[in-house]
């Protein structure tokens, strides 16, 4: 075959010119308007190519040569050249948790994606912090159940997928494991799952080339260290917080920082340490020296805020806070508030570092031996003891500067300079299309539940996933149907199994949409709660007829640093009291229509969601096992009945039978059963074990006193028949009989 033949080929058969199913590495993205294979866009415009760092190649060669490039110019290219990236639909950037997770679930999608990852391999961050290698994210490894779901709940390292082999828990068995555990897992979750990372590709600069014809009216442009651009039409950044937040103020280059300052306890042995901070950093460095120091004094502007009375797993946990034994018990280490801005730093000629405030430099051009020390005031300064070692442990915030101004990541207020401004999808308020994930994405939850910390991130993005899946590709958000007498069931099996909404409390929600004349529902499962009001247009799902949104919760007044969460009475025990509950429990709102975005935005204070029209608390329980039949399962199917105007309940054949001779209208559960011959057939043993658990009357030894005492059975009531189907109100002999 002639050249001239072969590069004609080539082009009718346009798979052939690289990898089966890959599209041609040039030009401009393809404008993304539905999922499927790429189009061919035929060869690009030499334009493009240069925009893509391609050089247009010269006219040389023998007779035919220039009809060849016409027809096939991608073989005149360069061998450099030809390997140039193509366009993606996702770029993720970032191997740590969050990236894998977000790849997981683009990989299972079949989607277009690329993860940049700038080290040799995933999880970089854990390869040097924590610096004492000790994870607070427990590894709960036995719970006394067998259910996955369940299990995922007291698991805070693992991922999510459906490889078995990948639960954290066979890669460790310390409760507080250690990170270099955290680095083999992750390798192994992104090697077994065959997951697309670029390592060693350091993203130097993010910027936006406007164009209409892209998902978003824009293409996200990622150069990398070595100058190589790559395309793409939406952006996911998972890097975490990765740059130290330091404080500025006259002696701070005396200061030694929590990523570099010596682990080793030997280095201060007989030492005064001053450690600035007053999060777990500051204390698991604290705890780590405290037994070879003279003493360690920790300053912040802050008091502590402990994990435990604020229910929030990044203040300080209980492993880390040995100081505040040694301090409350008086053994010279202790705890001390300021601002840190108001102070300086001034070193003695012994190299002793001496605390002093900030005005009194400025009052003074004297050398460091004459400068005056608040000491000479106050005779009784706290800090008037020299230092030998000052650590700076304030924990860390997001590295905004590889992005470009364009893309409005930040505001400039001072929490914006901490976290990213995204909007409750988690999408940047400044770019469509480019989202954050992971710890950086902690903002939509600060303070408020798991958000920033794999065993709640893990959850959102899965969210953010299925955001993506409706909005790019048509894929309606994941939902069951089910009739409606399995309402009680569902939210039940949800309340008592999920992690979800265990972990992630009142940021995402299971959702039920009731449908037509109230006969069956869509169940949504962690579901955004403040997108609420978006849930038709981001979830391709309607919601017409009523809906009820499922919530996990803590009491209004019982987390906080001030909050004595150990008072006597903190339980509640009984079901008129359940919503006064404190711990965590199950809240159920219910709304007959959805609400608006202005109902969404002035909620109540302290309220995750707009009034609705009814609301029930699920009752506080000890184990957290919400199945207790009178004080759980009938009080929320009573609430239910009370919202729909319906009864719930399940029945033997027979009496729906009678219901059907007595009733204009038929329990759900009889007219979804009975009547298509379908139910729960009454038998011998059934009718004897109701008898012994109470539940119902002894028919056959009743039947047997009307015969003895020659009455008819239409002179009386009838002892035997069943309960009715009547007003929600009716009273009832005990709630055994009702349930």
């Amino acid at each position: 075959m002639s050249s001239e033949v072969l590069e004609i080929w080539c082009w009718l058969h346009p798979k052939r010119r690289g990898r089966p199913g890959q599209p041609l590495p040039l030009g401009r993205p393809r404008p993304h308007s539905s999922p499927g294979p790429r189009a061919n866009l035929g060869p690009p415009h030499p334009a493009g190519r240069r925009r893509m760092g391609l050089s247009v190649a010269p006219v040389w060669g023998p007779p035919g040569l220039l009809l060849t490039m016409a027809l096939c110019p991608a073989l005149t290219l360069h061998p450099a050249e030809a390997r140039a990236p193509a366009p993606r639909d996702y770029c993720v950037l970032g191997a740590g948790p969050a990236g894998l997770q977000m790849a997981y679930f683009l990989q299972r999608a079949g989607r277009d994606y690329v993860v940049f990852e700038r080290a040799s391999g995933p999880g970089s961050f854990f390869t040097r912090y924590p610096r004492h290698r000790k994870l607070i994210s427990i590894n709960k490894r036995y719970t006394g159940r067998t259910n996955a779901e369940f299990n995922l709940r007291h698991d805070w390292n693992s991922l999510l997928s459906h490889d078995p082999r990948l639960l954290f828990r066979r890669y460790s068995q310390a409760y507080f494991p250690d990170a270099g555990d955290m680095v083999r897992y992750l390798g192994d979750f992104a090697g077994r799952l065959g997951l697309r990372v670029r390592y060693n590709t350091t993203i130097a600069h993010v910027t936006l080339d406007k164009d209409r014809r892209a998902w978003n009216g824009h293409y996200f442009i990622l150069t990398d260290q070595k100058g190589q651009e790559y395309t793409c039409s939406v952006l996911l950044v998972a890097t975490g917080l990765s740059a130290p937040n330091l404080v500025d103020f006259p002696g701070s280059e005396y200061v030694e920082g929590y990523e570099s300052v010596s682990v080793d306890p030997e280095d201060f042995v007989g030492q005064n340490v001053l450690i600035l901070g007053r999060g777990n950093a500051a204390f698991e460095t604290a705890e780590n020296i405290l037994g070879v120091t003279n003493f360690v004094h920790m300053l912040s502007r802050s008091r502590v805020r402990l994990s435990w009375a604020t229910h929030y797993v990044g203040d300080l946990r209980a492993v880390n806070n040995g100081l505040l034994d040694t301090y409350q018990l008086k053994s010279l280490d202790g705890l001390l508030e300021s601002d840190l801005t108001d102070l300086a730093v001034v070193k003695d000629p012994k190299g002793k570092l001496h605390i002093t405030l900030k005005f009194y430099l400025e009052e003074s051009n004297q050398s460091a031996e004459a400068i005056p020390l608040p000491q000479d005031d106050s005779d009784n300064f706290a800090m008037r003891v020299a230092y030998d070692r000052i650590i700076r442990c304030l924990g860390w915030k997001f590295d905004f500067s590889i992005f470009n101004k364009s893309l409005r990541l930040s505001s400039g207020s001072e929490f914006s300079k901490k976290y990213p401004l995204v909007r409750p999808s988690y999408e940047s308020k400044g770019s469509r299309g480019l989202f954050v994930l992971g710890t950086a994405s902690h903002s939509v939850d600060y303070r408020k539940s798991a958000g920033g910390f794999i065993h709640g991130f893990r959850y959102t993005a899965r969210a953010v996933h299925r955001l993506l899946e409706h909005r790019h590709h048509g894929v309606a958000w994941p939902a069951t149907e089910h009739p409606v007498t399995q309402l009680t069931s569902c939210v039940l099996r949800r309340v008592n199994e999920a992690s979800g909404l265990y972990q992630m409390f009142s940021v995402l929600a299971d959702v039920v949409l009731m449908k037509e004349n109230g006969t069956a529902f869509e169940y949504l499962e962690e579901f955004p709660m403040q997108m609420l009001a978006q849930l038709e247009a981001v979830t391709g799902r309607q919601a017409r007829h009523g809906l009820f949104v499922i919530n996990m919760e803590y009491g209004r007044n019982f987390s906080g640093p001030d909050k004595d969460v150990f008072f006597y009475d903190r339980s509640v025990g009984y079901t008129e009291d359940a919503w006064q509950s404190n711990f965590l429990h199950p809240v159920i709102y219910y709304y007959r229509h959805l609400p608006t975005e202005q109902e969404v935005r002035f909620r109540p204070a302290d309220w995750p969601l707009p009034r609705p029209a009814a609301i029930h608390h699920i009752l506080e329980d000890f184990l957290t096992d919400w199945t207790a039949p009178v004080s759980h399962i009938l009080p929320l199917r009573r609430f239910l009945e009370n919202c729909l105007g319906t009864d719930l309940r399940s029945f033997y054949a027979e009496s729906c039978f009678l219901f059907a001779l007595t009733r204009q209208k038929l329990p759900p559960f009889c007219q979804q059963g009975y009547l298509r011959m379908q139910g729960l057939v009454g038998t011998g043993s059934l009718r004897q074990h109701r008898v012994e658990s109470g539940l119902l009357q002894d028919y056959a030894a009743a039947g047997k006193r009307r015969e003895d005492s020659g009455q008819w059975p239409g002179f009386h009531e009838p002892v035997d028949q069943p309960q009715a189907p009547g007003p929600l109100d009716q009273p009832l002999n005990s709630n055994k009989e009702e349930l």
